[in-house]
């Protein structure tokens, strides 16, 4: 009989889910005791929903605002350093983060420089350097995708180095999660796509890494059959409320599944991709999940199975790497030599994603060799 192996599972925010949840957000802001909020957002939400989801609530309740709308995709050690001088000169008390991953890992390396001190957010990277609370925050997601919300990690890209680095403790986590569904009716269909595949590549990731465990599996396969049965209709119909519904708590089980397991070879690899091209996280992860799962089969053949269950597409291994790519195809999502990338920085691309801290955790070990490999044949 197997012994289930030792490990250990911390959620350290408040989640509060579900259809106008958002509207408890100056309730909340107050239960932090903060009456100066900075919004961390970028400028496409902040058009689009910030008025009327955050500032305006904010206000009529008699919060001191600041907005930063100047978080970018993919978001940059200057986005991460500007947000905290500001942060910092404006004495805010805690953060609303508003978005996607983006505005919402921004917030978290924010709340990290204002309350660690310094002017360079490199000077945190890891698993070690961030020893204590971090200034209080709350995240509201807008995509059904990063799972951001709920993970005590942030990835920024270093513009000097051109890699993607993560910032990683539970003193991160955000206090409390206002999960809505409501705000994402008016996401595009592109960005439903790629974000709902990249829940998809979360979950997988959670439930087949080496380091995986039984709350997190528990999590990842209920988010897989949640994604896999509304993805489609979520693009198809964006003010589908069920389907967005599914979306959105499909990406909340994940982002809990592999802040809790890992994520594997598919992130060092998307990683490597946003921080050399500064492409979207989520389209390099949905376009390459697929062959990162060929590439694993012969090590997790029992646990691709019960994916492909979970998705509703057969009884084996091979069936879930079909429903991936019949699910990417549906939904529209390119093929990665459409991207733009040169064959000339493949190698590069492979050793960069090699010495990923997640390549450690895939289910099959992978070299630089292995990775090279993989890249080619997403190239064909």
């Amino acid at each position: 009989m197997d012994i289930i192996k030792t490990f250990s599972f911390e959620l350290p925010t408040k989640i509060e889910y579900g259809m106008g949840v958002v509207r408890n957000l100056p309730d909340e802001a107050s239960r932090l005791g903060a009456r100066k909020v900075m919004v961390v957002t970028d400028r496409g939400v902040r058009e689009a929903l910030a008025d009327a989801a955050v500032i305006r609530p904010l206000k009529d309740a008699g919060f001191e605002l600041l907005v930063f709308d100047q978080v970018e995709p993919n978001p940059k050690d200057r986005n991460v350093e500007e947000g905290a001088a500001l942060a910092r000169e404006f004495g805010a008390e805690a953060l609303v983060a508003l978005g996607g991953g983006s505005p919402i890992d921004c917030a978290k390396a924010i709340a990290v420089l204002v309350s660690h001190g310094g002017d360079r957010i490199k000077k945190y990277e890891g698993k070690t350097a961030v020893t204590r609370p971090v200034l209080p925050w709350i995240a509201i997601p807008t995509t059904a995708g990063t799972g951001s919300e709920v993970t005590f990690s942030s990835v920024i890209t270093d513009t000097a180095a051109k890699y993607k680095m993560t910032i990683k403790s539970p003193f991160m986590a955000a206090k409390v999660a206002l999960v809505d569904p409501e705000l994402t009716f008016t996401v595009p269909p592109a960005v439903t796509a790629s974000t709902g595949v990249d829940a998809l590549t979360h979950a997988i990731e959670a439930y087949t890494v080496t380091c995986s465990e039984p709350i997190s599996d528990a999590l990842a396969l209920h988010a897989i059959s949640l994604i896999a049965a509304n993805l489609r209709d979520a693009v198809r119909d964006g003010r589908n409320a069920r389907a967005r519904d599914g979306m959105m708590m499909g990406s909340l089980l994940a982002g809990i599944a592999f802040s809790h397991s890992d994520v594997g070879s598919v992130h060092c690899m998307a990683e490597s991709l946003g921080g050399v091209y500064d492409l979207p996280h989520g389209v390099c992860n949905a376009i390459l999940l697929p062959y990162v799962m060929e590439y694993n089969m012969e090590y997790c053949r029992d646990r691709y199975a019960n994916v492909a269950r979970a998705m509703g597409a057969g009884e084996d291994a091979a069936s879930a790497v079909q429903a991936v790519k019949a699910l990417c195809r549906d939904v529209g999502l390119p093929a990665l030599k459409t991207l733009g990338i040169r064959e000339s920085d493949l190698d590069m691309l492979a050793d960069m994603s090699a010495r990923n801290i997640s390549t450690e955790s895939n289910p099959r070990p992978m070299t630089k060799k292995d990775y090279l490999e993989v890249f080619r044949r997403a190239m064909e």
